[in-house]
This record gives C-alpha cells, structure tokens and sequence, in this order.
C-alpha cells in the first residue's frame, strides 16, 4: 500500500511524497503537487488515485529508485562504449570512477596522459579492436621520442587498469595487456630508478653548509623535510597549531595541492589519515626563529607563507627553488621528494625498524617503504656482510 505524506518546498508550495515500498529493503518516491484551489475533497479523491497508479507501475518494474536509475545508465554508458572508441570508453565509463575515488592531483595526472600519451594514439580505435601490438607501439613510440622511462611506466600502468576495469564489465573479451611487457629504460637510462634517489650523509653535510647564506625560511624547510620525511606538500601544508614543542612533534593532517584547473587546495595526507611525527630540538629550533621573523612582517596561520603575505607557500614553489639552490651549491638534481628518499633510507640502512619509519613516512604499508626507500649504500652492504662474518667466526 502506498503510503503518503504533505510536505511543502522552500518556496511554500505544497505537495505530497508518495512512497512505495515493493519490498522490505527498497523504496521507490515522487512527488504530486496539489493544484492550487481545490477543496480537500477533490484532493484526496485524485491523490488516492495517483498513488495507486505509482504502486502499479512500481510492482510492474515499470518504475525504478534512484539506485537503479543509476545502475542502468551506467550499464546503458558500458553498452554504447563497448561499440564505441578507446576515448569515449575511458570519458563515458573509466574516468567517471576515477573521479569518484582519487584525488585531484590524480585525475589531473591521468587527464594529461590521456591527452598527450595516450589519445593520439589509440583513442580513436574501438576499445575491442585494439591489439598488444597497437600499445606496444604506442611505448615504444614514446621511447623513440625521449619520453623518460617513468613516464613510459605511468601510461602503462594506466593502460592496465583501463583494459583491466573494461575486462571486468565485459567491454572486452581479452586484455590486451596480458600480452604486452613493462617498458625497459633505454640503454642510455640508469637501469635502476631508484639509485641514486637518496643522497648520502656527506651530501648532506654540504648541504648543510650552503644553507648557511640562504633565507631562515628555506632554512628551515629543508630541515624540516630532512629531519621527519614529510612531502612538499605536506610541509606547505603546516600550520603553527600543528607545532607542538613541548613534547617535541608536529601533526601532519593536510597536504597542500596545485592543479590548473582548481589552483591550490587544501587535501588531506596521501594516506588519508594524521599522523604525528618527532621534531629535533635543531628543527623546534629554526621553527621558533621562523616564526619571530614572521611575527615581524604579518603574521599568519601557515608556517611557510608567500614572502610578505599571510597566504601559505604554494606548492610547487620548493621544487622551484631546490633546483636553483642545487645549481648554487653544486648538489646534482635537487629535489624536495629526494630529502624523504634520504630520510627514509637513513633511517633504514642505519637500524630503524621498517615499521616505525612506514609510520613516519604515512605508509599504511611497510612493504611500500621497503620497496622504494630502502637503497643500500656500500656501508651498508659491508655491516650486513660483517655480521655475518662476525656469526661464522664465533
């Protein structure tokens, strides 16, 4: 039995809800507006039988929720894609679910492998005719063309979770990517990317000792990234309530991001969660000067501002400076990312266990900071080798 209700809009009108429940988990709802001068009586006549015509056409299936509304453009969206190009399955179907779930910054990253990498060469192909050979030469091509291998890597991953979503829902048959292999870097690339991606203590101590001249600011940027391995983002992102120098930590609960399309916003930590991270007392240290400093101009809310201003530091301002400061003080590819490479390998290679620095860094995996931090240096390699020897001796 339909059941109804008279509710009124923002405006003042009225109308009543109708609401059907075809079984004991599902509802299915519209709305009939009264017309304005009828009696009571002539209300309730027509509005008895408008809902048993909505009950009807609900028990008939005639009439969906907005839940299988959904469902079925979505299914409707997968159907014309199926017959359709590689584009318009990744607009219509694929990145609608990227929206959903990742970030800003991801969808930003994924939008411009689509339109420079991936679109002039394939987008134009119906999804089920493309072949290994079409994306295989979509690599190499880039590869021909000077594309850094971690760029070749990216659209391959991308490539493999479209063709993997579009396999699921039926779109295609057969992955194409089971049979296409993992871009190799070329002979005149480092085999390994992850060499020479933490910088070693002595490197730091040079660093340390170009530092001397440069702003309080930046001084104490770096410090910061060296000392907890938080991200650039997460650093621009720091106010001074999250500061604590009695017990010596600072809160990370917001990164800082910039994309074309929405400027700088606030997001929350890659890994979604706060975390708390110990401060040095050098670090607590610069911080307290810093912020004297700031007081002196205007002061603001953020820890690291725009010169002169209470606006926080934009995002992609450090990867600026670090590279002039690296051409100044003679440190090859200077980069913010790089000091939590160091950080993290450091940690590491120096005795840390993998769990507290996963922690550290906002892994919610250690396997994560095992696979891209660790990166033993020749010390480390002979300790491990002592100790062994130490064991067979003994």
């Amino acid at each position: 039995m339909a059941s109804t209700v008279l509710k009124t809009t923002k405006e003042g009108k009225a109308f009543y809800l109708i609401r059907v429940h075809p079984t004991a988990d599902k509802e299915v709802s519209r709305r009939w507006y009264v017309p304005e001068g009828w009696s009571k009586t002539a209300i309730k006549r027509e509005l008895t039988k408008v809902a048993a015509e909505f009950e009807r056409q609900v028990k008939a299936g005639e009439i969906l929720n907005r839940a299988e509304r959904a469902a079925v453009e979505a299914k409707r969206a997968a159907e014309e894609a199926r017959i359709s190009s590689f584009k318009s399955y990744v607009e219509k179907v694929y990145m609608p679910g990227v929206v959903a779930r990742c970030s800003e910054t991801t969808r930003t990253c994924y939008g411009l492998l689509f339109k420079n990498n991936i679109f002039p060469a394939i987008g134009d192909i119906k999804l089920p005719d493309i072949t290994p050979a079409h994306i295989t030469a979509l690599l190499v091509d880039m590869q021909i063309n000077g594309k850094a291998h971690a760029s070749c890597v990216k659209v391959y991953a991308l490539l493999n979770n479209v063709f993997k979503a579009a396999y699921l829902d039926e779109s295609i048959s057969v992955n194409p990517m089971w049979k296409v292999e993992r871009p190799k870097p070329r002979k005149d690339e480092k085999g390994n990317p992850e060499s020479g991606a933490a910088y070693t203590v002595e490197e730091i101590k040079a660093l340390w000792a170009a530092l001397s001249s440069e702003p309080l600011k930046w001084r104490a940027y770096i410090r910061l990234l060296v000392d907890t391995g938080i991200r650039r983002g997460e650093a621009c992102g720091l106010k001074w309530s999250d500061i604590n120098n009695e017990n010596g930590s600072i809160t990370i609960s917001r990164n800082l991001c910039y994309t074309p399309e929405k400027g700088v916003y606030q997001d929350t930590p890659k890994s979604g969660k706060t975390r708390i991270v110990p401060a040095s007392s050098e670090l607590l240290k610069l911080l307290k000067q810093l912020r004297g400093e700031q007081a002196k101009a205007c002061m603001s809310e953020w820890v690291f501002t725009q010169d002169g201003l209470t606006d926080p530091m934009h995002p992609d301002s450090p990867t600026r400076y670090f590279k002039n400061l690296g051409k100044r003080c003679g440190v090859e590819g200077l980069h913010p990312h790089k000091l939590r490479h160091t950080f993290a390998s450091l940690a590491i290679t120096n005795g840390a266990d993998v769990a507290s620095v996963s922690e550290v860094l906002g892994h919610s995996d250690k396997a994560v900071t095992l696979r891209m931090y660790t990166h033993a240096d020749e010390e480390s390699k002979k300790s491990a080798a002592a100790i062994v020897w130490n064991a067979i001796n003994e």
